[in-house]
C-alpha cells in the first residue's frame, strides 16, 4: 500500500516538524520495500528520523511490530484492499477489518496510548469494528479514529469553486460518516459564511458524496484517491501532533460519540495532550439537513451494527 497512498502520506509526515521520528511499516512482499521507501525519505534535510519495517504476513502482526511501534504517539493506518470483481462489501469487509484488527493487536501491546488513525475501508465499519475491540482488550476506544478529512477538504474547493473564494480560507462540516449518503455536508454552517441556492446546496452535497467515484472515472479504474487522501491523512495527523504536543487543535473525524444516538459518528473534534478531549455538537442544521441527517443515520447505524458484530464474535 505504500505506493499509493503510503509513500505521499510518509513523505508528508517526515516534512512535519512536529514528527521526530517516523515509523514505515509494510508487508514483506511490497512492491517497494518499506527500507527503501525509509532510505529515500531519510535523505531529506529535516530533524525526522525515519525507518523501514516489513513484516511477514503468514505471521501476526503482533509478532513483529514491538520495535516499529514501541514509543509511537500516532499510528496512521493506510492499509486494506479495494473491492474487486465478485467481491461483496461483506466480503471486503471481513478482509480488510481482519487487517485492521492485526495492526490494532499490536499498537494496544507495544503503544496503547498511541491515536490509532485509520484510512481503511469501509471506514463507517471498521473503526467501530476496532474500538469495540479496544474495549475488550481494555484499552482506550477514543484512541480509534477515522480519518474522514478528505470530505472536507474536497468539500472547501467545491464550494469555492461554485460560489467563488480561496479552498484554504472556507471550512465546511461534514458529519456523519465517510461513504455514500453517510457524507452529510453541513452547507449551512460555513465558515466564512457562503450564500448558496438550494439547487447549488443539493448538487454540492451529491458531487462530495460521489468525489471518490470522480477520481476513480478519472484514473480509468486504475487507482482512487491517493494523493489527495495522503494530504487529507497529514492534515489529521497535524492536528493530532498538535493537541499531543499540549496545544488545541480541532479536525472533523469519525469516533466514538454521543452527540447523535448512534455510538460512533463523524463531526469536529477537539485533539489534546491524549488524543480526543471533545466531540463538539453538530450545531443548528437547516430543515433540507436534517432530512439529509436521518437519510444518513439510517445508513450509518446499519454499517455501525456490522463493525460491533465483528467485535463480538472476534
Amino acid at each position: 500500500f505504500l505506493v499509493k497512498l503510503g509513500q505521499p502520506l510518509c513523505l508528508l509526515m517526515a516534512m512535519d516538524p512536529r514528527v521526530a521520528e517516523l515509523s514505515i511499516q509494510d508487508v514483506a512482499q511490497a512492491m517497494v520495500p518499506a527500507a527503501g521507501v525509509s532510505a529515500d525519505l531519510s535523505h531529506l534535510d529535516t530533524a525526522c528520523k525515519v525507518k523501514g519495517y516489513a513484516i511477514d504476513t503468514a505471521k501476526p502482526p503482533k509478532e513483529q511490530l514491538e520495535e516499529c511501534l514501541k514509543g509511537c504517539h500516532l499510528v496512521l493506518v493506510p492499509a486494506g484492499m479495494p473491492r474487486k470483481p465478485g467481491m461483496t462489501r461483506d466480503d471486503l469487509f471481513n478482509i480488510n477489518a481482519g487487517i485492521a484488527k492485526g495492526i490494532a493487536e499490536a499498537c494496544a501491546e507495544f503503544c496503547p496510548n498511541a491515536v490509532l488513525a485509520l484510512i481503511v475501508n469501509p471506514v463507517n465499519s471498521v473503526v467501530p469494528a476496532i474500538a469495540e475491540l479496544y474495549k475488550k482488550w481494555g484499552k482506550d476506544p477514543k484512541k480509534v479514529v477515522g480519518v474522514t478529512t478528505l470530505d472536507c477538504v474536497r468539500a472547501s474547493k467545491f464550494v469555492a469553486e461554485s460560489a467563488g473564494g480561496n479552498a484554504a480560507d472556507i471550512q465546511v462540516p461534514i458529519i456523519g460518516g465517510h461513504a455514500g449518503a453517510t457524507i452529510m455536508p453541513v452547507l449551512s454552517q460555513t465558515t466564512p459564511k457562503v450564500d448558496l441556492k438550494q439547487d447549488q446546496i443539493e448538487s454540492l452535497d451529491k458531487r462530495i458524496q460521489d468525489a471518490g467515484t470522480e477520481v476513480v472515472e478519472a484514473k480509468n479504474g486504475k487507482g482512487s484517491a491517493t494523493l489527495s487522501m495522503a494530504y487529507a491523512g497529514a492534515r489529521l495527523g497535524k492536528a493530532v501532533l498538535t493537541g499531543l504536543a499540549g496545544g488545541r487543535a480541532t479536525e472533523f473525524a469519525y469516533v466514538q460519540s454521543s452527540v447523535t444516538d448512534l455510538p460512533y459518528f463523524a463531526s469536529n473534534v477537539v485533539f489534546g495532550t491524549n488524543g480526543v478531549q471533545e466531540v463538539l455538537d453538530i450545531g443548528e442544521l437547516s430543515e433540507y439537513e436534517k432530512g439529509r441527517l436521518e437519510e444518513a443515520k439510517t445508513q450509518l447505524k446499519a454499517e455501525i451494527e456490522k463493525g460491533i458484530e465483528y467485535a463480538a464474535s472476534n
